[in-house]
Parts: C-alpha cells; sequence; structure tokens
C-alpha cells in the first residue's frame, strides 16, 4: 500500500539535490499553491508545481517528462502509471463532487437543475473528456440523466460545448479564469464542473448548485509517487505524507473539497 511505503521511506530523510517536481490536476491550484509554500516552509525543500488537466499531465509523464508526484483528479490515471511500472500504487488522497456553476439570470437550483440543463435555449459549458477528468465527470452526470429522462444523455451530450481542459479549446485573454470568462461572456449559460474552487470564498457573480442525489457524480482524487529519476527520493514520499496530515486535508476541504 502506498501509505506504508511512504511511512517507511520517511523515516530516512535526506535532502533533495534539485527542486521536487509535482504534477498536480488544474482543480488543486488553489490548495496546492498553499501547500507547496507550507511544505517548502516547514522543510526547507524547494518545491516546483506543474498544473493541468490530468489527463494531459499523464501524457507528459508517459512520453518521459520528469516528475515526482503526481496529484490526479482521478484515480485511473495514477492507476495506469502503477500499471506501467512508474509509480508506486496510488491511493485517495481528498474527495470533490460535481456542481454547476451559473449566471444568475438563470435562477438554477438542485431541483429545477436536469430541467434546466434540457431547455433548447440554454448553453452547456464542460471540460474536455479523456483529457480532463471533469469532462469524463460530465459524461458520467449525462449519462444518468438518461436514466431519469429517456433522450436526456444524447440531447445533453449534444448541446456541451466542451471549452477547458484540451488541446485546442477556444482561447482566453492571459489571467483569465476561463470558465468565468465564457459564462461572463455568454458562450455558456452553466458549465459543468467541480464543487472545489481556486478561491476559499464564492464568487457572487455566478449562481454554484449541487446535483440531485440521481444525477449526483463523487470523483475520488488519487495520489501516487514516480519512481525515482535519480538517486534520493525521500522527499517525494514527504511531502505525499504531508498531504494526508489533518492541517493539509483542512486547506483541501477550504477549497471544497471533502474528507
Amino acid at each position: 500500500m502506498l501509505s506504508l511505503a511512504l511511512l517507511a521511506t520517511a523515516l530516512n530523510p535526506a535532502c533533495a539535490k534539485e527542486p521536487l517536481k509535482v504534477f498536480a490536476a488544474g482543480s488543486l491550484t488553489g490548495p496546492f499553491t498553499v501547500l507547496a509554500r507550507q511544505f517548502e516552509a516547514d522543510s526547507g525543500e524547494p518545491v516546483q508545481m506543474v498544473f493541468g488537466p490530468a489527463g494531459l499531465l499523464l501524457e507528459r509523464i508517459e512520453q518521459g517528462e520528469p516528475a515526482d508526484v503526481f496529484a490526479s483528479a482521478n484515480m485511473a490515471h495514477p492507476q495506469q502509471l502503477a500499471r506501467e511500472g512508474k509509480a508506486i500504487p496510488p491511493l485517495v488522497f481528498i474527495h470533490n463532487s460535481m456542481c454547476v456553476l451559473a449566471r444568475p439570470e438563470l435562477h438554477l437550483t438542485t431541483e429545477n437543475l436536469l430541467a434546466k440543463l434540457l431547455d433548447p435555449t440554454v448553453k452547456i459549458g464542460t471540460s474536455t473528456p479523456k483529457a480532463d477528468p471533469g469532462g469524463d465527470y460530465a459524461w458520467v452526470l449525462f449519462a444518468n440523466a438518461g436514466k431519469v429522462q429517456p433522450g436526456a444523455r444524447e440531447l445533453l451530450e449534444g448541446k456541451a460545448q466542451q471549452l477547458v481542459g484540451g488541446k485546442n479549446n477556444p482561447s482566453v485573454p492571459a489571467g483569465q479564469d476561463a470558465v468565468k470568462y465564457f459564462l461572463e461572456h455568454k458562450q455558456v449559460d452553466t458549465f459543468i464542473g467541480y464543487c472545489s474552487s481556486r478561491e476559499t470564498t464564492p464568487d457572487t457573480r455566478f449562481t454554484k448548485v449541487t446535483l440531485p442525489p440521481e444525477l449526483a457524480v463523487a470523483a475520488d482524487f488519487g495520489l501516487t509517487v514516480l519512481y525515482p529519476r535519480s538517486g534520493s527520493h525521500d522527499t517525494a514520499y514527504r511531502f505525499a505524507l504531508f498531504l494526508l496530515t489533518p492541517a493539509a486535508q483542512q486547506i483541501l476541504v477550504d477549497y471544497g473539497f471533502s474528507r
């Protein structure tokens, strides 16, 4: 198990010769930026964060780009690295779920969510399936909708605009949050994404609603340590252990994740 390997290795600390390189899903940007700085302050070890769609990060690792720790928005990607002999068996280190962010004039609620999404005049945005687990989870939502109302799956898949998380998504101005940009400019009225956020306070410009039980989609975030490029790998294990501490877990909760 990962936890046993982490504990055993962490007993023999060693100084890293170069920054620890952590690949992490873009949805972890807020909390992991804080956590990386905290780890640096506590350990004296520099950390280089690389954020992006987890599917594309997996592709970069498989193509040979060096990384020490991989925090994915699903379990499938780190499990794949373990099967390929590139990483130790992963564990779920935090949970998330799917919500819908909407323009306020839509008056979206959990109760009317499916009806609103099925409305022909309501435009839906999602992440890009396969490249980004957020898109895969949106397609699970669509499948759940099809079980509730015949034909809903096909209608929603046909309406969905894959706007973020892929290689060829529409561009947005530098420094802009892509999801909020597309909502503000009315390219979409709703966006299916994680209940977590990159900030600890809600953005009052938009309405965020949870999914009704019959549509609910849970997201388990996976953590693994890649096998070392060379020399000691103790810092990578210590960082992974740090993410499992109560203090680190609370920071993730503050950003909308759940234990």
